[in-house]
């Protein structure tokens, strides 16, 4: 059970405790939005199950992006550092949010790391969120982009099974696709869920280990950030 999402058996209590949760929450997303708008950050929250590969395509994102401004890189796991550590090792800077029993981030969360982070204005700040299929979708973070992160060796059913995760998303990133040759994975069906759970997602396929895709992906990371900076241009 989660400690601070209620996703236990359900009561009149844990209902009341949610909705003040969800609205304190929603009030600290603000402030980290409107601080992101005011500094030129453009912030993505990474979503996806364990084992979708969302750090090694941060990993290739980092090696690609590195001309154009830097990186940034909030990581929210149970335990440890590992993942942190491979983003430094990528290039990026990185800071830890080891969150024990929880099985997402929380704007509050998000904030007490910006206090603990040197973030320059015009940064790209990527948050690599808990791997989780149900409770990552339901915190905004003050985030202006959310990429679900899935593989074909999750099954092709992922979309209807988690609908709410797939309804969030932006973009849907199908990664590992250099597995496809390899599994019986119906990409048309799985591309017809995905749009009938969210017409308005956009698809990209991508290969961190291959590379297959990643020039798309980072265009349109691109594309998203320009006219994010647009708006907030001074």
């Amino acid at each position: 059970m989660c400690d601070t999402c209620g996703c236990g058996t359900p009561s009149r209590r844990t209902i009341e405790v949610n909705e003040r949760l969800l609205a304190s929450n929603a009030t600290a997303a603000t402030h980290n939005r409107d601080h992101f708008a005011a500094r030129q950050i453009f912030t993505i929250n990474l979503m996806g199950a364990p084992g979708a590969g969302k750090t090694a395509l941060l990993e290739a994102t980092i090696r690609n992006w590195r001309d154009v401004s830097r990186v940034s890189v909030i990581e929210g796991d149970q335990a440890t550092e590992r993942d942190s550590a491979r983003v430094r090792a990528a290039g990026a800077t990185a800071y830890q949010v080891e969150t024990g029993l929880g099985c997402h981030l929380d704007a509050a969360q998000i904030h007490r790391a910006l206090h603990r982070m040197e973030l320059a204005r015009g940064d790209l700040l990527f948050i690599e969120n808990v791997g989780n299929l149900v409770c990552p979708a339901l915190f905004d973070l003050g985030e202006r982009l959310r990429i679900v992160v899935t593989s074909p060796t999750e099954g092709v059913d992922k979309p209807l099974k988690y609908p709410p995760m797939f309804r969030a998303a932006d973009i849907v990133a199908l990664n590992k696709c250099d597995l496809l040759a390899h599994l019986t994975f119906p990409l048309d069906e799985w591309t017809d869920y995905v749009m009938a759970t969210n017409p308005r997602a956009l698809i990209v396929k991508t290969s961190a280990v291959s590379g297959f895709g990643i020039d798309r992906w980072l265009a349109e990371i691109l594309q998203r950030r320009r006219a994010f900076l647009e708006r907030h241009s001074e």
